[in-house]
């Protein structure tokens, strides 16, 4: 991670000082994004994205005072923590091998179709599940996903019209 940043930045005396920051501080912005997310894993992505934050506003954080540039490190562990829990809250996705329950009759169709909407982008795949699948409306799908309920609808209308133009370009549907 600090070859990366170091590459990001212009100058020796910068990436002198960047180097004394994260040395100085790696531990630390680990321990505030393990603490805020409980996931080492996730921990660490959160950890990166603080890094890179900092490299982004490099002006400002190099014209820092030592310990206030500790503390700005410290706060963008923190956010970037707090954002990598956000969007996990928004995309629940379902489980890989998840298969939804067939209509009676459904066979080879259904799964073809099932496989169409796998394929849609993550956010229009996600609503058209929750709507196609669970039944749920566009309030409870906003609600769950955290998304306005005219979001809802307008990916649930462009995801249909997805599978329509899939469909048709397959020449399965004529509509």
């Amino acid at each position: 991670m600090l070859t990366i940043c170091l590459a990001m930045l212009e100058t020796e005396a910068d990436r002198q000082k960047f180097t004394r920051l994260y040395e100085a501080m790696e531990k630390k912005v680990y321990a505030v994004a393990l603490r805020v997310l409980g996931n080492p894993d996730q921990a660490e992505d959160a950890a990166q994205h603080a890094w890179l934050r900092m490299i982004q506003r490099w002006e400002v954080v190099s014209a820092l005072s030592w310990d206030r540039a500790g503390g700005y490190a410290v706060t963008a562990a923190k956010n970037a923590a707090l954002d990598l829990m956000r969007l996990q809250s928004r995309t629940a996705p379902l489980p890989e091998d998840w298969d939804p329950p067939a209509p009676a009759g459904g066979g080879d169709g259904y799964q073809y179709l099932v496989s169409l909407v796998r394929q849609l982008p993550e956010g229009y795949r996600r609503v058209l599940e929750l709507k196609l699948v669970e039944e749920l409306t566009n309030r409870e799908i906003a609600q769950r996903l955290r998304i306005r309920e005219s979001t809802v609808s307008s990916r649930v209308m462009r995801g249909r019209a997805m599978l329509q133009k899939r469909l048709r370009e397959e020449g399965i549907c004529d509509a």
